[in-house]
């Protein structure tokens, strides 16, 4: 399944099924929109795509070393 930040936000299809799956972080993100600068924006979004890529890359290693043990 998709993480929030693996859709692509250019494609109104994708950012429409992305506010779906995750409501409650879609107006979060809306509301954040509102109150910081595009470019504070931006860098959070940057962040936490990159946290949620990190995560799951770990998480991913982790069963996999569970697996072959």
């Amino acid at each position: 399944m998709k993480s929030f930040y693996d859709f692509n936000v250019d494609s109104p299809q994708e950012r429409s099924e992305r506010n779906q799956l995750y409501p409650e972080l879609a107006q979060f993100h809306i509301a954040l929109r509102e109150e910081l600068s595009e470019d504070e924006y931006q860098q959070f979004y940057r962040a936490e795509k990159e946290n949620t890529r990190q995560l799951t890359h770990m998480h991913q290693n982790s069963n996999n070393r569970w697996i072959t043990t």
